[in-house]
């Protein structure tokens, strides 16, 4: 299998959403991390000729769950999300309005757990819980490619700063990930440009720790 992985900078502040499938020319696809633009993915997907078969979320900040209730509606795929963070996307409007920001909250979502295997539009996806950046933040592993949500970027690491965030706990998740997978595989962060985890395990800047 060779996934096809297209990429999406959505919202305010461009967060990347994935349409993932099995080939170009398979008929489902699998979104993830809908952060805005439910309309626009919509359309994505019927240029694509492919029906949205699941929804998987690396974590419940604001700008990855936008468009998580109108996807889900309008597509009726179900929706994953990790089990410690559910509940933030079921109260997502009263958690961000001190922000200014409006989320319209999406009950329905299924948990899911670290060591899970979701298989949708004939793609395992392997659940790995990677906290630091938020307190049960996942990522996806699939042939070869890891959606890294907010954990790991090209050149940069996902912020501590927030509710939940810690940097030890970040840099475990990341050494996790090195131990766990080999080298080439083709990161997907949730902003900025893909990369390779070898590529930063060897020249990320946040990742001397490791190095050392």
């Amino acid at each position: 299998m060779t996934l096809v992985v297209d990429r999406y900078e959505l919202g305010p502040v461009g967060t990347n959403c994935y349409v993932v499938r099995a080939g170009r020319d398979a008929g489902e696809a699998v979104v993830i991390d809908p952060g805005a633009d439910a309309p626009q993915i919509r359309l994505e997907l019927a240029r694509l000729r492919a029906e949205c078969a699941a929804i998987l979320i690396t974590h419940c900040h604001y700008d990855h769950i936008g468009a998580v209730a109108d996807l889900a509606e309008s597509t009726g795929a179900p929706v994953h999300v990790a089990a410690g963070e559910r509940w933030v996307l079921e109260h997502a409007d009263e958690v961000y309005a001190v922000l200014g920001v409006h989320i319209r909250p999406y009950a329905d979502a299924r948990p899911v757990a670290d060591g899970d295997t979701l298989r949708f539009a004939e793609i395992p996806f392997e659940v790995v819980l990677v906290p630091g950046h938020s307190p049960a933040h996942l990522a996806y592993h699939a042939d070869g490619c890891l959606f890294s949500g907010d954990v790991l970027f090209a050149g940069g690491v996902g912020r501590v700063d927030l509710p939940g965030g810690d940097w030890a706990t970040l840099l475990a998740s990341i050494r996790l990930l090195d131990e766990r997978y080999d080298p080439e595989t083709v990161v997907y962060p949730g902003h900025g440009s893909p990369t390779t985890l070898g590529t930063e395990l060897r020249g990320n800047p946040f990742l001397a720790e490791l190095r050392a």
